[in-house]
């Protein structure tokens, strides 16, 4: 874990936030069942409750487990941090790519030629060496909560992971290393990647930071030398789209030469990677932009053209397809958003520096080397087998909904999240006629070093709700549909502030059962119990990504039979971004996104008969003041 700096000023530090609470046992316990009893059969339920009250029951495992738990929080920063990390990342076996790794896409780039790409290209570094140092500085300012509570400070903790980190993968489990030095001693450079070739660019000549000019004669050069043929090596990076004890195990045959642990030692050490992309062919539409950042477009296109493990990969293609890739155990989605916007205002709001011709001699990009044995090309053939069939399967739909946006929510009285929460859930009852486990991301930054925990969308409110707007035997009136919706919403909302203020279940539950582990007790009954498993399997997984600039952020389903779901609500519009897999039958976006549109509509229409309804009635009603 990276060391707290200094507080500043500006910085509150996460010194003074609070530490995550430890909610009481029984209150989670309770959750626990209401959150499970209309998701599960009758019979599994009662078997369920009585799991739970055994597990709760005073002298009982639980509290047991919950008193050493609170021992674990006096003793750390964070008592949920390591337990999380390892099980929501670092212990997950998946391909990075599709199943891990959000990405930012950026809007579509119209570039004149190849320079003028590269000169894109350096803006984007130009502007990342000046958030780094805003980072270094602690000079960005701090974030404060929006939405519900808004105005609470907010840990920058993650900031400083965007360019050390790196994730090393491991035969069972993954390390997360921070570099800590302190920047001097480092000589600071990014990878470059161009036609599957790697390429260090030291972004510090003479100890003078390189300015836009310098940079974009160094990428000129690192594409010259790609475009030799006789020079190129094999694509290296494919391997970092596998699974990762496979990555590790070829990771293991690679250090075996001293030439790859160098080429290695220098991509782990680089402040981030820069991907240089060949056109793709395919029609620049959202839903392809999404589609390409997320995968590469697998070995034929730029899928080696990548290496997953660092926490940050800046794509420019060379056919406008632009973003970035983030891998996502070092931070959250927000931190990304922080992050793209200030480079695409960079960009935007500084028209390019550029100096017809570079004034200093710097010494050329270096080509990173690499010894493959046959035993490696055999492992790189499999590793783009595997990833041509993940590209296959991922089944991407980006969606506008134009109909209206948050302001329209607002207008309702109602929360924007909470409402479009409510709306995937109908949305996916009538695809499915039930409700599934899902996740809602629940930012827990409140906290010294807060990351996340979980919104259980699928409150029982939620399903009487949707069952309700589905009826088709017209049995209730619109009153009553509108009364469940506001209970929907209520719910939703009551479930975020518990989540944002550390009081929801599934930290806490990973909590006991970690404890559990290190106490090598037999594994309790509630944590084998079916309904525990299944409530673990989130087949809708979602999170809301707002941005300020024009892009939009997605990412792949959780589970083989699931749902991903990123959204981005803006004033008068929102971007869906609905993806699933093609080998699963049971799921499809294109269906979900015809049934989410539908849902929101008919939300719309029942909110405005009903505020119709109200004003007809309340014509005859005298007004209050005030009112």
């Amino acid at each position: 874990m990276p060391v707290l700096k200094k507080e500043t000023a500006r910085d509150p530090g996460s010194q003074v936030l609070p530490k995550v609470p430890v909610p009481p046992l029984k209150q989670t316990l309770d959750t626990y069942l209401k959150c499970v009893q209309h998701l599960v059969k009758e019979e599994q339920f009662k078997k369920t409750k009585a799991i739970v009250e055994k597990f709760g029951a005073p002298g009982g495992v639980g509290e047991i487990l919950q008193k050493k738990l609170l021992e674990r929080r006096d003793k750390t920063t964070n008592w949920v941090y390591d337990y999380w990390l390892e099980d929501m990342y670092l212990n997950n076996r998946l391909a990075l790519p599709v199943n891990s790794s959000p990405v930012m896409v950026f809007p579509k780039q119209t570039f004149r030629d190849q320079r003028d790409a590269l000169r894109f290209a350096a803006q984007i570094i130009r502007g990342v060496l000046e958030y780094k140092r805003l980072i270094e500085e602690q000079a960005l300012p701090v974030d404060f909560a929006r939405g519900q509570l808004a105005g609470t400070p907010l840990c920058m903790e993650q900031y400083s992971r965007l360019f050390t980190s790196y994730r090393y993968p491991g035969t069972k489990s993954d390390t997360l290393k921070v570099q800590m030095t302190a920047a001097s001693s480092v000589p600071e450079h990014i990878i470059v990647a161009c036609k599957n070739q790697f390429f260090v660019l030291d972004v510090v000549a003479n100890s003078k930071q390189l300015n836009e000019t310098d940079i974009l004669s160094q990428l000129e050069k690192i594409v010259k030398m790609a475009e030799k043929a006789e020079e190129r090596l094999p694509p290296l990076g494919i391997l970092t789209t596998d699974g990762r004890t496979e990555w590790a195990q070829a990771r293991e045959a690679l250090m075996k030469d001293q030439t790859n642990r160098d080429s290695l030692g220098l991509i782990e050490s680089s402040l981030c990677v820069l991907c240089l992309d060949e056109p793709s062919g395919l029609m620049p539409s959202d839903t392809n932009r999404a589609l390409l950042m997320l995968h590469g477009g697998g070995r034929e296109k730029n899928g080696a053209n990548r290496w997953y493990d660092k926490s940050m990969q800046f794509v420019v293609g060379m056919d406008g397809t632009c973003g970035v890739v983030c891998e996502h155990s070092p931070f959250e989605g927000i931190v990304l958003v922080q992050c793209s916007e200030y480079l695409m205002k960079h960009i935007i709001g500084s028209p390019s520096k550029m100096a017809t011709m570079s004034m200093r001699e710097l010494p050329p990009p270096r080509r990173l080397l690499w010894k493959c044995s046959p035993h490696i090309q055999g492992l790189l053939t499999a590793s783009g087998d595997r990833v041509q069939r993940l590209v296959n399967n991922l089944d991407m739909d980006v969606f506008k909904f134009k109909a209206y946006g948050k302001d329209f929510i607002k207008k309702q009285k109602m929360s924007p999240d909470a409402f479009i929460q409510v709306a995937l859930q109908l949305a996916f009852y009538k695809c499915n006629g039930r409700l599934v486990s899902t996740y809602e991301s629940a930012s827990i930054r409140r906290f010294q070093e807060g990351r996340v925990d979980n919104i259980r969308s699928a409150t029982p409110e939620a399903l009487a709700f949707v069952m309700s707007m589905a009826d088709e035997r017209a049995t209730f009136t619109d009153s009553e549909k509108m009364k469940r919706l506001r209970d929907a919403i209520y719910a939703q909302t009551s479930y975020t502030i518990a989540a944002i203020t550390g009081m929801a279940i599934d930290n806490h539950l990973l909590g006991l059962l970690r404890i559990s582990k290190e106490l090598n007790m037999e594994k309790p009954e509630i944590f084998c119990d079916e309904t525990y498993l299944a409530s673990n399997q989130f087949i809708l997984s979602t999170s809301q990504v707002p941005t300020t600039v024009e892009m939009f952020c997605c990412y792949g389903p959780v589970v083989p039979n699931g749902y991903g779901v990123c959204y981005n609500p803006q004033p008068d519009h929102i971007i869906f971004c609905v993806s699933s897999f093609w080998e699963n039958t049971e799921t499809s976006s294109a269906v979900f996104v015809k049934a989410l549109n539908e849902g929101l509509l008919e939300i719309r229409d029942l909110c405005n008969r009903s505020k119709m309804t109200d004003s007809s009635q309340g014509a005859n009603q005298p007004h209050k003041s005030g009112k």
